[in-house]
């Protein structure tokens, strides 16, 4: 069976992030699982050089576009592999391949009469890279998504009949549930398209910087617009336009993108496909984002993580396991370092690393590091039950994205063999004279090993080609299909002695983000007036401007499970991403009601955790006898805008 996996292509405007990193990390996971299951995978993550944006930024570098998208591209690239990530292809936008492939849809489209030329007047969004009716604007000149300034442009466009797969999508959608994963993620995309697709602008002619339109149109000025062109690099990675010596792994098994771009993938692609006559993805996989220390990141608030700075100090591997044991996969994560350290220090270090060495030591005791699995079912068969039936679990957790929840059941194993050194004490055995007892448990411990080993590779796979290494076998399909498949168990062999797989992490090995002040900072003489208050109750002005209340714009609301008062809101307050405020509206307002809407917000309240879940600022409302009503601007305002 042949499955095909991608990133995003991620835009070379700035320098990877840890967003990228986990992207990344969960599609060389999933690509590393499929393998190990024997199935023929193909991995494609790359990045993504053309736009307005690309241009600019070269310009302000003083440097040749191509010569930045170049420059900037190979930081990603290098990053990869320092990562060892096992991509099949790297892309780049500028590839000859990739704009022959662009141009051939292109043509296939406009021959369809899906592409037309027209006019295009509106609103453009540089840093968006997208057009926005008037009537989404902020205060009639700002983006309602980033709060930047829009330009107006006018000027001749080819466009994209999206209006004319409306209906089509809305089946996609109704007859493959499973299309956008996590399904929650799913009822956006959904009221979007109900609520009307219009044609969509897909050439510009005010740069130059992207990919030319078919030379057969006769139509130099015009170059595609980002989102067309960058979309179609999954397909023409793999040979469309071209020699299509590779489309045999379309289509995608899973997509993975970010859930600030669902949108373009989850409606803009899958229509172009069907203007192409191409089969579908099976899945577009969103996750969240992550914060630091419960705050969103950004270079103001100078927080954010760069991938190869936590993996110098803390390990690649060890970061990898972090993240995908950290956050369920949808959700929001927040990197911590001291929640890093605990994970290292208890699960690798403790349960891990310190089986692995207990086994090695009673082994090198009992029989000069002889490990022979003969007495294992004998003395064994309720731990090798319990086994077999965590083992069995896994694959449904994989196939859903869930790798927080692959991770704890696979972590159970290590339960189940600590466990049976404390019952069986082999020690004691040894004492009693019961050596095929003592070395039978030790045998089991082994093979619990050997069989953890192998599903935790896909998550860290060096460390565990170490393990593997100790226990004398390699960690391929073929000891996939013998070891997990078949149930066996190994054969006699020597254990290995290796130092210690995770060494202990006592303090943060990396400086902390400084935490961020309120911008209108209080003076000395201001703090003084804080601290006073008379028995009126009354407050100083001093007081009151200590609080930052700003209007935000809603991008998205969700119900948190279980509760029955939550719900989760990312909301827009001007700064690089949203924030994400946990509001007890539940009663009065649907998830579904809420995006779009502005309110006022309380922005320099502490983060808080509600069930589990960051809290970056407070909405304000007004409550009676006749119910709970947000606390809205009597205008739109552009996002950010300070209330007092």
């Amino acid at each position: 069976m042949s499955k095909y996996i991608t990133t995003p292509i991620y835009y070379v405007n700035g320098e990877a992030h840890i967003g990228h990193a986990y992207t990344t990390f969960i599609a060389d996971t999933m690509t590393r699982y499929e393998k190990l299951k024997g199935n023929d995978t193909y991995f494609l993550t790359g990045t993504d050089e053309y736009g307005q944006k690309i241009e600019e930024s070269a310009q302000k570098a003083g440097k040749p576009t191509q010569e930045f998208a170049d420059e900037m591209s190979a930081t990603f690239k290098t990053l990869w592999d320092n990562f060892d990530i096992c991509y099949d292809k790297f892309i780049k936008t500028t590839d000859e391949d990739h704009k022959i492939g662009a141009q051939k849809a292109f043509e296939v489209m406009y021959a369809k009469g899906d592409i037309y030329k027209d006019f295009y007047e509106g609103h453009y969004c540089v840093s968006c890279e997208t057009f926005f009716p008037e009537t989404q604007l902020v205060d009639g000149e700002f983006c309602p998504d980033c709060g930047r300034t829009t330009s107006v442009v006018k000027e001749e466009s080819y466009f994209f009949k999206l209006s004319k797969y409306e209906d089509k999508l809305l089946k996609l959608y109704e007859n493959q549930p499973d299309f956008i994963l996590p399904r929650s993620r799913a009822n956006e995309v959904i009221n979007f398209v109900k609520g009307g697709l219009h044609d969509l602008s897909v050439t510009r002619t005010s740069f130059t910087w992207g990919v030319k339109i078919p030379a057969s149109l006769n139509d130099d000025k015009h170059v595609m617009y980002v989102w067309l062109d960058a979309l179609l690099n999954y397909i023409t990675a793999l040979g469309y336009g071209k020699d299509d010596a590779n489309m045999k792994y379309w289509p995608a098994s899973t997509q993975f993108v970010g859930k600030d771009i669902l949108r373009f993938h989850a409606i803009y692609w899958p229509a172009f496909l069907m203007s192409l006559d191409l089969p579908l993805p099976k899945h577009i996989a969103a996750h969240g984002w992550w914060t630091r220390n419960g705050e969103k990141m950004s270079k103001s608030k100078g927080n954010v993580i760069a991938p190869k700075d936590v993996a110098d100090v803390y390990g690649a591997e060890n970061l990898r396991y972090f993240m995908l044991r950290e956050v369920p996969f949808g959700q929001d994560g927040d990197f911590s370092q001291r929640a890093f350290i605990d994970r290292i220090n208890s699960e690798l270090s403790n349960d891990l690393g310190n089986l692995l060495n207990r086994i090695i030591g009673m082994s090198s005791k009992y029989s000069d590091f002889e490990i022979d699995s003969v007495d294992v079912e004998k003395y064994h068969s309720k731990e090798l039950d319990a086994m077999n039936e965590t083992l069995a679990s896994l694959d449904g957790f994989m196939q859903k994205m869930q790798t927080h929840r692959y991770l704890e059941e696979l972590w159970k194993l290590f339960v189940i063999g600590n466990k049976a050194i404390e019952e069986h004490a082999p020690w004691v055995k040894m004492k009693e004279d019961k050596k095929d007892e003592a070395l039978g448990t030790v045998a089991l411990v082994a093979n619990i090993l050997a069989k953890a080993s192998i599903m935790l590779s896909p998550i860290m796979p060096k460390t565990t080609a170490t393990i593997a290494d100790a226990l004398n076998f390699k960690i391929n399909n073929d000891s996939y299909k013998k070891l997990i498949c078949d149930k066996k168990l190994l054969k006699l062999f020597n254990i290995k002695k290796v130092p210690p797989l995770f060494p202990r992490v006592e303090e943060p090995l990396m400086q902390e983000a400084p935490k961020a002040m309120p911008d209108d900072k209080p003076n000395d003489k201001m703090k003084e007036e804080l601290l006073q208050k008379d028995d009126s109750g009354l407050i100083e002005i001093g007081q009151f401007f200590e609080t930052s209340l700003k209007v935000g714009t809603i991008v998205e609301a969700e119900e948190v499970p279980k509760s029955k008062k939550l719900l989760k809101i990312q909301v827009d307050l001007g700064e690089e991403s949203p924030r994400q405020v946990v509001a007890g509206i539940k009663e009065f307002y649907s998830a579904e009601s809420l995006p779009g809407t502005q309110v006022c917000v309380v922005a320099n309240l502490k983060p808080a955790k509600l069930m589990g879940m960051m809290s970056e600022g407070m909405l304000l409302a007004a409550k009676d006898e006749e119910g709970l009503c947000l606390v809205r601007p009597e205008k739109p305002k552009k996002a950010g805008t300070p209330i007092g």
